[in-house]
């Protein structure tokens, strides 16, 4: 762990998914690509600061028929001097055939096949276990109480935001989330009106 000034520039890249950001960090010590599920709140741009590097490792992925290895570097907190300049073309050079995030995180795993019964052991199978006898004249068992009463329909507003619902002024999102929710939470905040500030990593409500 270790927190360093740098230069962070920000690009929105248009997937299969939809809309994402990928990161360019420059400091003393090297350039790191940033895939940090935190910056999908940003706009494209240049962010001058102190960054906590938590961890700084190889990656790769396939895009376009070709292996890409690049190092990356994780993000914790930043502390941004402003909210950004814009980029201009002088600056890192981003790959249009950046993999989705959300792509790399989505590796199925295999389904484990079921043990096959042994046969030729001699050992007895044990007999099944009996099933409980319900007399005719009793009702059914206890019911689950029902969640969604008349009237009162769930606000998916609530259930997207979980515990930050209801939302205040400022909100502060965790990006340590589910990446997926994560960006569903940010494209809400813009369709309320909420705005993002870099320096505080806060949205802010419309006055």
């Amino acid at each position: 762990m270790i927190k360093i000034p740098g230069r962070l520039t920000v690009r929105t890249i248009h997937g299969r998914n939809g809309p994402f950001n990928v990161g360019r960090l420059a400091a003393s010590i090297g350039e790191f690509v940033i895939k940090d599920p935190q910056l999908d709140q940003f706009s494209e741009g240049v962010f001058e600061g102190e960054f906590l590097l938590l961890e700084i490792r190889p990656a790769s992925y396939f895009a376009g028929g070709r292996l890409v290895v690049e190092v990356r570097a994780k993000v914790g907190e930043m502390l941004l001097t402003e909210d950004g300049m814009l980029v201009n073309q002088h600056g890192p050079r981003f790959d249009s055939a950046e993999m989705d995030p959300l792509e790399e995180e989505a590796t199925p795993v295999p389904p484990v096949p079921p043990a096959p019964p042994a046969s030729g052991s001699g050992e007895p199978m044990a007999p099944p276990a009996p099933q409980p006898q319900v007399d005719a004249g009793e009702g059914p068992g206890p019911q689950a109480p029902d969640t969604h009463t008349a009237g009162h329909e769930a606000n998916p507003d609530a259930e997207l935001f979980g515990l930050l619902w209801p939302l205040g002024q400022s909100v502060k999102l965790d990006p340590t989330v589910d990446r997926a929710l994560f960006r569903r939470q940010v494209s809400r905040l813009k369709e309320l009106g909420y705005r993002f500030q870099a320096p505080t990593q806060t949205w802010q409500a419309a006055a």
